[in-house]
């Protein structure tokens, strides 16, 4: 049996064996993506309790809907995805913290390309949870999951403008702390 048919076959029963609740599986499959999942999750949490609370309500999400699962895709992906719209979900519940600005209120940062590549990181993942959670939550969207503004404003349910200048806003403010940040190395 070749590795390939041997793996698909172990995935296949960690599926069964969860979307049957048995708990062993369940955990398995937890600790498979684990380190992953909760990735994701510290790209829109302001911290690590947070980001855990993301990721165990995502996996409830994900043991619930498993039996939708459609094995041509990814499974990694597939959990991704639910990490992504459990976080979205989560942002849109605390909508009272949001910071929301308009486009007309944007200013022009310069990029300081230098300051960037002397960071670590997860010394930039923690400033990025600096952020609030608009800011955060757009930022994440658009660079590290590649989402576009119509995208980000209809997830979040606010404007493709409101999007552009909040991901600008954030970058400012990441700039600013970067900057910031490397003054105190010195």
């Amino acid at each position: 049996m070749d590795f390939a048919l041997k793996i698909e076959l172990q995935t296949d029963d960690l599926i069964s064996g969860c979307i049957a609740g048995k708990r062993l599986q369940q955990k398995q499959l937890y600790e498979l993506y684990f380190g992953k999942m909760m990735a994701v999750c510290m790209r829109y949490a302001r911290d690590r309790d947070e980001a855990k609370d993301l990721l165990n309500e995502g996996f409830l999400k994900v043991f619930k809907n498993l039996h939708q699962y459609k094995p041509q895709r990814s499974l990694e992906s597939w959990i991704r995805r639910i990490m992504i719209n459990n976080a979205i979900d989560h942002y849109r519940k605390n909508k009272k913290h949001r910071n929301i600005g308009d486009i007309d209120q944007v200013y022009d940062h310069a990029e300081d390309e230098q300051v960037h590549a002397n960071l670590a990181a997860a010394e930039i993942m923690k400033l990025i949870q600096k952020l609030s959670p608009s800011y955060r939550t757009v930022f994440s969207l658009y660079v590290l999951e590649g989402f576009n503004h119509k995208e980000i404003g209809e997830k979040l349910g606010i404007s493709e403008g409101t999007s552009k200048s909040n991901l600008s806003k954030a970058r400012g403010k990441l700039q600013k702390m970067i900057r910031e940040s490397q003054m105190d190395i010195r």
